[in-house]
């Protein structure tokens, strides 16, 4: 095997260290017997040189937004500026302990208030909570709050009503929080059928959630429609934020009647994305929620700012501590980087990017919807199909051709779904060479489908068979001679 794929046990050697630390002086304290291994501890045994050399090697083989186009629908994985990144590691943010007494946070305490009320504004909300860790956690988190304003109005809701063009968290979220998930089937344009919701609108609904613009790619014509519809009968609405990167500046969520949103710092504001976390999902509400936000909520006293436990009506606290700090930071900066005219051209690039995406691919494959799309576009491979070629096939192809695949099968009522999200960030060469790669496989489906079944081969792993990686996972760990 090369230096490029051997595991780190096979460059362990006896007596090779990857530390040199002095002799301590602090006298040791004998262990009881039962805290001591038997055996030591199955670890390879390398120089720091290896290590470092080892894991260099394994970050060049990775895919990252700072190395290829990453064209994941719904995740918008865009350019995360160094700016932010450089914000964020500022002595006075990254090393401040999260119990250390208000008077000497402040500038934190700022930061996380100011951050609020620029969230608040883009999204016409009147309060944010910065707490929740991720949007699904956002979610959780709205649903809870409805849930405690309906039992404040004397009220016991059961259901909550979701598109099948939603987010898969969606069902999960409201599901977790007690609530029974009814479908609301969409009409074959992908819009929400008006009839069918008016159907399972009722006494017994406490909310709507809906993705706007949804998993389709396009903006709901009728939403203002639809919110009015579920306020009529005293259900609350939430719009599910992942997809806020195609409305910034343009439109605001609460002014189209939702009284309740998340915001995916990890995809509209170019926090990091991927890699177990950390992420950030702040949830606005409108003003009849506000008592019902996570504690404890930022405030500000004159020149002064706090930290209040003191809301009896609050759904209490989420996780440790205030949320996950060094996203609030770089999410602040890139806010203030951008300003107002800055943030609407980020939705307008990222919808003219999308579309020329589609109208370049739309001779070759099906399009989901007509268009014209949002900040997405969602193609369907059921033509390369009929040709034997799935939309897994073509995404294991594009790994050869040096693309990083779309999102596939998703949304899920799409056939052999391919979900493009090209984002604002992307130059249109780029576009163009990650085009001509899917056409060119679209040509191969016709003259040479085997090529594109044995894909991919040029990568470390090739293909593996997942099911029986799903169905049969080997977990065993064993030490490498």
């Amino acid at each position: 095997m090369s230096g490029y794929d051997r595991l780190i046990f096979e460059l362990s050697s006896p007596g090779r260290e990857a530390y040199s630390l002095a002799e301590s002086d602090v006298p040791a304290a004998p262990l009881p017997a039962s805290y001591v291994r038997k055996d030591a501890p199955a670890l390879p045994e390398v120089s720091e040189f290896d290590v470092v050399r080892h894991y260099s090697r394994l970050s060049r083989m990775n895919y990252g937004v700072d190395t290829h186009f990453y064209p994941l629908g719904s995740c918008t994985m865009k350019y995360n500026p160094k700016l932010n990144e450089d914000t964020a590691r500022l002595a006075g943010f990254a090393r401040l302990h999260p119990l250390v007494p208000e008077p000497l946070a402040q500038g934190a305490l700022q930061l996380m208030h100011e951050l609020a009320g620029d969230l608040a504004e883009i999204a016409g909300m009147d309060a944010v909570s910065l707490q929740p860790a991720a949007g699904a956690q956002g979610e959780f988190a709205g649903v809870l709050m409805i849930r405690a304003y309906h039992r404040s109005q004397g009220e016991k809701r059961t259901k909550v009503l979701v598109p099948d063009s939603a987010h898969g968290t969606n069902p999960a979220s409201t599901a977790l929080a007690g609530y029974e998930v009814v479908e609301v089937k969409s009409q074959p344009n992908g819009e929400v059928d008006l009839d069918e919701l008016a159907r399972h609108l009722d006494t017994d609904v406490a909310a709507f959630m809906i993705t706007v613009p949804n998993t389709l790619g396009m903006f709901e014509p009728r939403i203002v429609e639809i919110t009015e519809m579920c306020h009529a009968k005293g259900v609350q609405v939430y719009m599910d934020g992942a997809n806020l990167n195609a409305i910034l500046g343009i439109t605001r969520p609460g002014d189209l009647g939702f009284d309740v949103c998340h915001f995916n710092l990890h995809k509209t504001f170019t926090t990091p994305h991927g890699g177990g976390g950390p992420g950030a999902g702040p949830v606005g509400v409108k003003t009849h929620l506000e008592p019902f936000l996570p504690v404890p909520v930022v405030t500000k006293q004159e020149d002064r700012y706090a930290l209040d436990w003191k809301r009896p009506k609050s759904i209490g606290k989420l996780q440790a501590f205030w949320g996950n700090f060094g996203m609030l930071v770089r999410a602040y900066a890139y806010i203030r980087t951008m300003g107002a005219d800055g943030l609407r051209a980020v939705s307008e690039n990222a919808i003219l990017n999308a579309n020329y995406v589609m109208k370049r691919l739309e001779k070759v494959y099906d399009i989901a919807v007509p268009g014209p799309c949002m900040h997405e576009c969602v193609l369907s491979a059921r033509r390369q199909k009929k040709l034997g070629v799935t939309a897994t096939d073509i995404a294991k192809r594009l790994l050869d051709l040096g693309f990083y695949a779309p999102s596939t099968y998703f949304p899920l009522i799409v056939e052999e779904a391919l979900m493009i999200e090209p984002t604002e960030t992307e130059a249109k060469e780029t576009l163009d060479q990650f085009c001509d790669a899917m056409i060119q496989i679209a040509r191969e489906t016709e003259s040479s489908a085997a090529l594109i079944h044995d894909a991919p081969v040029t990568t470390p792993v090739k293909r593996l068979d997942q099911t029986k990686a799903a169905r049969q996972p080997d977990l065993r760990w064993t030490r490498r001679p």
